[in-house]
């Protein structure tokens, strides 16, 4: 994308240059559009749960960016000869539910075949101009909060290997269907800095999206950190995702240790996500507060997993 001008629009609030969750264009002065696509090959074996998991992490977006989803399109590719097209109707089914769930129109969409089959949504939403949540403007101070463990990845490859038990699966799965509109609106009100979901960069590589150039550096708590109980297993079976390390290696160049973890930490750490949760930066003194609310409202796993610092700039500092 870097050989492509970049689009010179006064309206273009959030566009390619900062990499940022979606993009936002202002309507008018109390208007804006968020609009995002994404869509994902099976993670899972269950059709309806799989269309499930792929609504779930294209409105993930939206809701990252403090904004409101209203309509949706399929986006589709399908295997037609070979899979019966009673599992596409099972995954539609299962992205229409998560949709109505949401209150989001569907209102059309795109299909062709394909090999592999996918499925995701494009999605469009709307944010005030002035309450834009974007993922750079962490503070010094600030707390970071996490709000769903880490490993979907790791355990869905050991799905694919034969070695995850049903309970694993479940969790995962559990997880991934659930939206992040209840934590997005939570965080719309409690006077947020910066926010970005957790996904295909790991937690490690979208921590240092929101600081790269930066003028703050973070450090995080590794002991803090949620995430599923089999995940450290299955990493030491060596059970990990290949954009694991290809996530480790882009920005491994931008952390430091203050303290010793091994491989299978790093894996969790950089493991790629889908519909993973919110990192959210906020207000040291309202950090706790807002954790509170998070877990009354049933975001159990929410957890503080560090704090946003002045030194060093752009890097983070792994601490016990």
């Amino acid at each position: 994308m870097c050989d492509l001008p970049l689009i010179d629009d006064p309206n273009l609030l959030i566009g390619l240059e900062s990499g940022d969750d979606a993009g936002v264009y202002k309507l008018s002065d109390e208007l804006a559009i968020i609009q995002t696509i994404d869509f994902i090959t099976p993670i899972v074996d269950d059709p309806y749960t799989f269309g499930q998991i792929a609504a779930a992490n294209a409105l993930s977006d939206v809701y990252a960016m403090g904004g409101k989803p209203l309509t949706a399109m399929n986006v589709v590719c399908f295997p037609t000869k070979t899979q019966d097209i009673s599992v596409l109707r099972e995954i539609l089914r299962g992205g229409w539910d998560k949709l109505q769930e949401a209150g989001v129109a569907l209102v059309g969409g795109h299909s062709v075949t394909d090999e592999e089959l996918k499925y995701g949504l494009s999605v469009t939403g709307i944010v005030h101009p002035s309450k834009i949540i974007a993922k750079s403007g962490a503070d010094v101070g600030d707390k970071l909060i996490l709000t769903k463990p880490l490993g979907t990845g790791i355990v869905s490859t050991a799905l694919k290997g034969g070695v995850a038990g049903e309970e694993a699966v479940a969790r995962i799965a559990a997880s991934m269907t659930t939206s992040n509109q209840r934590a997005s609106a939570l965080m719309q009100d409690a006077g947020v800095h910066a926010c970005t979901d957790i996904t295909g960069y790991g937690l490690l590589g979208h921590a240092c999206g929101m600081i790269a150039d930066g003028p703050v550096g973070m450090e995080i708590h590794v002991a803090a950190i949620p995430f599923f109980p089999e995940a450290k297993g299955f990493a030491r079976m060596g059970l990990v995702p290949g954009g694991t390390q290809r996530n480790r290696e882009f920005r491994l160049n931008m952390i430091e240790q203050a303290y010793e973890i091994g491989d299978d930490m790093w894996n969790i750490l950089f493991d790629p996500q889908t519909s993973g949760g919110l990192l959210i930066s906020i207000p040291s003194h309202e950090g706790e507060v807002f954790l509170q609310n998070l877990h009354r409202n049933g975001i159990k796993d929410a957890a503080i997993i560090g704090d946003v610092v002045e030194e060093p700039k752009g890097r983070i500092i792994i601490r016990e």
